[in-house]
């Protein structure tokens, strides 16, 4: 879900997109907009996942005080993606628990 004809930024419509890969699967994204808003437009709801009791954890603080959206991006676990803006080609991953380095 995305505001398509905001009042003060204009029509979306105009917007160049990029891609960027989560879990595999490819989805739009908007240059400079959070990794969190493109997961949400998309309809991904779940960042990661509690490692005692595999509970689903998302967007909450927004402002990246909490670590409900850690994501692994890039192969670097713990990213907040509600503070992290898009690039063309990201790879980000559902983190579980405090993530895994991958090299």
């Amino acid at each position: 879900m995305r505001i398509e004809n905001h009042p003060i930024l204009g029509p979306l419509s105009n917007k160049p997109t990029i891609e960027i890969e989560v879990d595999g699967k490819k989805i739009p994204a908007i240059p400079g907009e959070m990794i969190s808003s493109a997961l949400i437009a998309a309809g991904i709801r779940v960042f990661r996942r509690t490692l005692k009791k595999n509970e689903p954890r998302s967007y909450f603080c927004g402002i990246g005080q909490c670590t409900d959206c850690m994501m692994i991006v890039d192969n670097v676990p713990g990213v907040r993606v509600c503070i992290t803006p898009v690039k063309e080609g990201m790879q980000i991953k559902t983190q579980i628990g405090l993530g895994t380095w991958e090299v």
